[in-house]
């Protein structure tokens, strides 16, 4: 079975999470810089069977665009044109990387010293969970 893997896009680093082969349960993956993203990406989808992307799509409250917006569309391009049998789909993104670290929180690390790509993994995992319940 194939996968589908989570992108958190940030201008510095992305945050990554995938599912497991019945698209039951997203799981944390890695970080990695954004500007390693194409190259991750073509060493890893076929050797990871990723079937489907979900790009987290960041969006003020109100719903307009917030400052990395636009390159997450830019990004979706990109995606589409080098991968075009791979389905990439936006997914409201809104809360994760607070919730994430919330969650981190509660496991017991302390909110001061949160590792920032430990977040972006567990808001990618976060995204992708709430994208799996609702496919």
């Amino acid at each position: 079975m194939s996968v589908v893997l989570c992108i958190d896009f940030g201008l510095k680093r992305c945050g990554l999470a995938i599912s497991d082969p019945n698209r039951i349960i997203a799981s944390p993956l890695q970080t990695i810089e954004s500007s390693n993203l194409e190259n991750w990406l073509d060493q890893e989808i076929s050797k990871r069977q990723i079937a489907e992307i979900v790009l987290g799509f960041p969006t003020r409250l109100d719903g307009s665009d917030s400052h990395v917006t636009e390159n997450v569309r830019l990004l979706k391009l990109a995606l589409t044109d080098k991968f075009p049998t791979i389905p990439i789909y936006l997914f409201d993104e809104r809360f994760s990387s607070k919730m994430a670290s919330a969650a981190i929180s509660q496991m017991g690390h302390k909110k001061k010293k949160q590792d920032k790509g430990l977040i972006d993994q567990v808001a990618a995992a976060m995204i992708l969970q709430e994208y799996l319940s609702q496919s």
